[in-house]
């Protein structure tokens, strides 16, 4: 299912292609492009269900002030991402282009992956995805886009 997130993501989204193509003509589309169809529909539904986090009256994401507040992660959360991934999270939270909120939604979206292990480079797609969802997130989905894109390929001293 991720890799056609991925393959949306990258094909509509990020490419500003247009976003607004029938189901059934992106279905038939995924279809052509190898896909099972028992994964995309997964796929589709879990963007649905990310638009409706912030979409939806009853949505705990939904609030208009984020609150600070300290993540501690589930053992199963902990499973799922290794101490890099928590600690990358927990650091674009500490420089802002997270807040609680988008992090909590982050984590909602990880775990409708039904992944045993996501790596770092998933949960940067996730982040960005999430990012690319929120009105108002464009400055924090631009400093996400310079993290996934712009990393050193040297160390520095």
């Amino acid at each position: 299912m991720f890799d056609i997130l991925m393959y949306l993501f990258e094909n509509y989204i990020h490419s500003e292609a247009d976003i607004y193509v029938e189901e059934n003509e992106l279905t038939d589309e995924l279809l052509r492009a190898g896909f099972n169809k028992t994964e995309i529909f997964k796929a589709l539904n879990w963007l649905e269900q990310l638009a409706d986090l912030q979409h939806s009256d009853e949505s705990p994401y939904l609030i208009t002030k984020p609150h600070q507040a300290m993540r501690i992660f589930t053992d199963s959360e902990c499973k799922m991402l290794n101490v890099e991934c928590r600690g990358f999270l927990m650091f674009v939270e500490q420089i802002g282009v997270v807040n609680s909120v988008t992090r909590e939604m982050v984590m909602d979206r990880l775990a409708a992956l039904d992944k045993p292990y996501i790596s770092l480079d998933d949960l940067k797609w996730v982040v960005l995805m999430v990012l690319f969802n929120v009105p108002g997130s464009e400055e924090a989905y631009e400093q996400m886009e310079d993290l996934i894109f712009d990393e050193p390929t040297e160390l520095l001293h």
